[in-house]
């Protein structure tokens, strides 16, 4: 639980969505534009199982996404 807050504390510095965040299935987006997040912050969320989306326009999680 506490590595999902820190992912989404991060997260939440880059978006002022007020639904920034969907799941399908064993798959949880966190729609922030990776090209907007730091380096370092972008490492962090990668150890906290959080990565780019291929085509660059979210982050995702297999680990918080399990239904």
């Amino acid at each position: 639980m506490k590595d999902l807050i820190e992912a989404l504390q991060i997260l939440s510095k880059y978006t002022d969505s007020a639904y920034p965040t969907g799941c399908e299935h064993d798959i949880m987006h966190v729609y922030v534009d990776p090209s907007k997040v730091t380096a370092e912050d972008t490492e962090r969320l990668g150890e906290l199982n959080f990565r780019p989306s291929e085509d660059n326009e979210y982050f995702y999680s297999f680990r918080f996404g399990s239904a």
